[in-house]
Formats: structure tokens, C-alpha cells, sequence
């Protein structure tokens, strides 16, 4: 049983499908690039990148499973000698894949399957676009933080308003002072009487006496 194994059958057997993978890799490491069906490209790419593999090593080990795998021996050697050098700064993604439409007759989905310079950078990462909620938020905030702004001065005036009547209420202590300064005034001569009540009694204490001595 075959569970578990998802790679390209192509709709041949295991030595058919050997042989043709061999020819395509033999095609696209002498020529760089080649034409053939998407089917075929994607079931290329995961055999010539291990056999490129095998060339970063270098070793004779290496270089013998290259060769029984592609079966072309100046294919292998153009790989290990010279091509390989443009893999040396590069973790995996050798080639890449870019797909043509249909082709004529049989729409059969077609693609062009090369191998990847050392300069080249690949694709710009591109940005993932925004949710829609995020981008009804933006204006929302947008609209909250001149509200806020404009709430600030009302605050701010409504503050001074308050302090103006505070401030205006402020001189009150000033009556009461007066108030209570004719009130004092009132305390003091208050005792007048009493000292004109005393003289009246020395007047009176005065007359006794002189009669007194007049009896005698």
C-alpha cells in the first residue's frame, strides 16, 4: 500500500517515471531552463534540488549517487565543477516554477521550470492586506481624537467660568469686617453707663457726707 505518499506518480511506473526525471534534470542542468507540462515541473523540482544538493558536498561518495540518479555523467560533472558555485549561499530553492496556461490540443497546463541565479533575490515579501474592521478603525480613532481635543478647551473654559464666580465671591470677608467693626464699636460704649451710674453714686455719697456735717 502506498499511504502516506503523496509525491507525482505522472501516471507511469517507478523505472518510466526514473528515466523520465533523468532527462528533464539532465535538460535543465545544461540548459538552465527548460518547457515542460506543470505536472512534470513540480515532480522535477524536489530531484534536481537534492542532486544539487549532493553537488554543494562535493565529495566522490556524492558525486556517484548524482550520477546513477541523473545518468549522465557531463551533466553531473558541469554541475559539480562550475554550476554549482551560484548554490553556495543558497538554503534550498533552487528552481522555481512559472506557469504558461494551457496548451494547444490536449490543455495540458504548461510551465517553465528554471534554475535560480546567485543574484538573484527572489520575489519582495508582500504585505498582508488589512481586515476590514481594522480599516473602519483607523477613522473611527481618527474621528474619537479631535473630539477629545475639542473637549479638552470646553473643560478648560467651563473651569474657568467656575473660578470667576469663586473669585468674584472672594471679597465678602471684606463686609463681614465691617460688619462686625460697629459691632465692636458698640461693645465699647456699651460700659459708658455704668461709669456715669458710679459718678452718680460718689455725688450722692458726697451729699450724705456734707449733711452729715451740717447736723453737727
Amino acid at each position: 500500500m502506498r499511504h502516506r505518499k503523496h509525491s507525482n506518480q505522472l501516471g507511469v511506473k517507478k523505472e518510466h517515471r526514473e528515466a523520465l526525471l533523468a532527462n528533464l534534470s539532465t535538460a535543465l542542468i545544461t540548459h538552465g531552463k527548460i518547457t515542460t507540462t506543470l505536472k512534470k515541473a513540480k515532480a522535477l523540482r524536489p530531484f534536481v534540488e537534492k542532486v544539487i544538493t549532493l553537488a554543494k558536498d562535493g565529495s566522490l561518495h556524492k558525486r556517484r549517487i548524482a550520477i546513477s540518479r541523473v545518468r549522465d555523467t557531463a551533466a553531473v560533472h558541469e554541475l559539480f565543477e562550475e554550476k554549482v558555485e551560484q548554490f553556495r549561499d543558497r538554503n534550498g530553492g533552487y528552481t522555481r516554477i512559472y506557469k504558461l496556461g494551457t496548451r494547444r490540443g490536449d490543455a495540458a497546463e504548461m510551465a517553465i521550470i528554471e534554475l535560480i541565479d546567485a543574484e538573484d533575490e527572489g520575489y519582495a515579501k508582500k504585505s498582508k492586506p488589512k481586515s476590514k474592521a481594522k480599516r473602519a478603525a483607523k477613522p473611527a480613532a481618527k474621528e474619537e481624537a479631535p473630539s477629545e481635543e475639542e473637549a479638552a478647551p470646553e473643560e478648560e473654559e467651563v473651569a474657568v467660568a467656575e473660578e470667576a464666580p469663586a473669585e468674584e465671591a472672594a471679597p465678602e470677608p471684606e463686609e463681614a469686617e465691617v460688619e462686625e467693626a460697629p459691632a465692636a464699636e458698640a461693645k465699647e460704649e456699651a460700659p459708658e453707663p455704668e461709669a456715669s451710674a458710679d459718678a452718680d453714686a460718689d455725688a450722692d455719697d458726697s451729699d450724705d457726707t456734707a449733711k452729715e456735717k451740717k447736723g453737727e
